[in-house]
């Protein structure tokens, strides 16, 4: 009888943290260049060039990579397998409007699966400076959103999005 209580107590904790888990997710990053918004768009539509910028890049420099399509258009693909930084995936072009954003989703197969939507919005604030947006947002499926209690998502990712922006700032800017 004790052991069924000590079930239905787990059970009921594990639902109550499933209940007051995070179910969304969003985190952004914002940066200015130096450069004049068609030249900055123009380079961040095509997922190739993230090789140059990504921070996800620089911690596993020789993951192998494939591409489907064509660059810098909707249903461009890049797949990626990686050590267990950067893990297995894949991110879509979903969708361009030019010089303002670029949409991608992003499919997560390893450490665990996940899709994920990708944005990079650009702005102009004057003819040679340019407002970087880049981010990304999600559901947290039951009972993955438990874990979402344990891992700051908007630290850790964010982090990762403000080097990367730093380093296309750079790179963009020399």
């Amino acid at each position: 009888m004790i052991f069924l209580y000590i079930v239905f107590l787990l059970l009921g904790f594990i639902i109550v943290l499933a209940l007051a888990a995070p179910k969304k997710y969003q985190v952004e990053r914002t940066i200015v260049i130096n450069k004049p918004l068609a030249e900055v768009f123009n380079y961040i539509k095509y997922i190739k060039n993230q090789d140059n910028w990504s921070p996800w890049k620089k911690k596993d420099p020789t993951m192998s990579q494939e591409f489907y399509g064509e660059d810098g258009t909707i249903g461009f693909i890049a797949s990626w397998v990686g050590n267990k930084e950067v893990g297995e995936g894949e991110q879509e072009i979903k969708n361009i409007i030019d010089n303002s954003r670029l949409e991608s989703q992003l499919r997560f197969l390893k450490p665990w699966k996940s899709e994920s939507d990708a944005y990079i919005n650009v702005k102009e604030i004057d003819t040679d400076s340019t407002e970087v947006i880049w981010g990304f947002s999600g559901n947290n499926k039951v009972p993955m959103n438990i874990m979402m209690l344990f891992f700051n998502m908007e630290k850790t990712v964010g982090k990762d999005f403000q080097e990367g922006l730093e380093s296309l700032k750079e790179l963009l800017e020399s």
